[in-house]
């Protein structure tokens, strides 16, 4: 084979690739930043106070002014540390923040990896997420940070049960691991199965609140504590990727909900002039309202002790959940709607 044919058949396939986790990184990297902006903007407009509004035009440079900030401190790893572990952690909790979006369908046949199943791959990122808190926190060598990780996770572990289980119903609905078809299913929806899907909404919601460590969870990062969670003895841009991976993960659990729940790229409404819009834009607009929602719950809610929280993952989600796994069964047995 000549160099050209070579290039033809394994060059170019890689660079259309990389291109397309490119054209989804960056965008991304941008809205995690201006995600930190708009949360202390709109929390500050909600109790009456300012937010960013010095560093440039209504502070829109502020989230670049901070991130050169983390950028020239000094990173600082504890001397009894064990530096590798330490080191990694933080980046292995932002790596899998970023590519748990490579099954997400942005529009039609607009996706990274369309693959068949993408709800397994969401799962098992999601459930890699607690190895990096874990990690953090070990690798700290702080009873302080450890606590803090070991409380994190056993939050994360709790509330994946019910999010679990949530996934098991849409998945007897729809009857397809594949994200897009899941998607394109609700294009013909029947309205009462809609209905009976909107508990399991409410319920992956919060759970994700949990899953995410926001408020009124945010737990291992309480800010009226004394001394933080498993990141506290984190500085400069380990620190800052804790912070990025938090925020990356709250704009990927939003698209999954959509995805799951609200009809991905489908406009909210079977109308003519509304499916004129694309896909694109109704995904974008549907990830921007419960980010929005997500900012609104930090603004207004007092935070929840640990033993609640624990209460309601074990003792009211995960009944809920499975009563309504075998609900949902059954009522597509009757009315003869299961999938295939």
């Amino acid at each position: 084979m000549t160099i050209m044919e070579i290039f033809n058949e394994y060059g170019l396939p890689i660079i259309f690739i990389v291109a397309k986790i490119l054209l989804i990184t960056l965008p991304l990297l941008l809205c995690v930043a201006y995600l930190t902006y708009a949360e202390r903007r709109v929390i500050g407009l909600m109790q009456m106070r300012r937010g960013p509004n010095v560093v440039g035009p209504f502070g829109l440079l502020q989230p670049i002014a901070d991130a050169v900030k983390l950028l020239f401190k000094e990173v600082i790893v504890p001397t009894a540390a064990s530096k590798v572990v330490f080191i990694i952690a933080p980046m292995i909790t932002f790596v899998l923040s970023l590519i748990g979006w490579a099954v997400v369908p942005f529009d039609q046949g607009l996706v990274l990896a369309d693959i068949n199943v993408g709800v397994l791959y969401v799962l098992a990122i999601s459930s890699l997420g607690v190895y990096g808190i874990i990690m953090a926190g070990w690798a700290s060598n702080s009873k302080y940070a450890f606590l803090g990780a070991i409380r994190s996770s056993a939050q994360m572990i709790s509330y994946e049960v019910s999010m679990g289980l949530v996934i098991v119903t849409v998945l007897l609905v729809t009857g397809t691991l594949n994200l897009s078809e899941i998607v394109e299913y609700q294009r013909t929806m029947p309205f009462w199965i809609q209905l009976l899907m909107a508990p399991m909404a409410v319920v992956f919601f919060i759970s994700v609140l949990a899953e995410t460590n926001r408020l009124p969870f945010d737990l291992p990062e309480a800010e009226a504590e004394l001394v933080a969670g498993y990141n506290v003895e984190y500085s400069s841009m380990a620190f800052a990727l804790f912070f990025l991976g938090e925020y990356a993960n709250m704009i990927l659990v939003s698209a999954i909900t959509v995805t799951f729940f609200m009809g991905g790229y489908l406009p909210p409404f079977n109308i003519e002039f509304l499916e004129i819009i694309p896909g694109l834009i109704w995904f974008v607009v549907k990830v921007t309202f419960l980010l929005f929602v997500f900012l609104w719950i930090r603004a207004t809610l007092p935070r929840y002790r640990y033993d609640q929280l624990m209460r309601i993952g074990w003792k009211f989600f995960l009944p809920l959940t499975l009563f309504w796994v075998v609900l949902v069964a059954s009522l597509l047995m009757l009315t003869d709607n299961l999938p295939g």
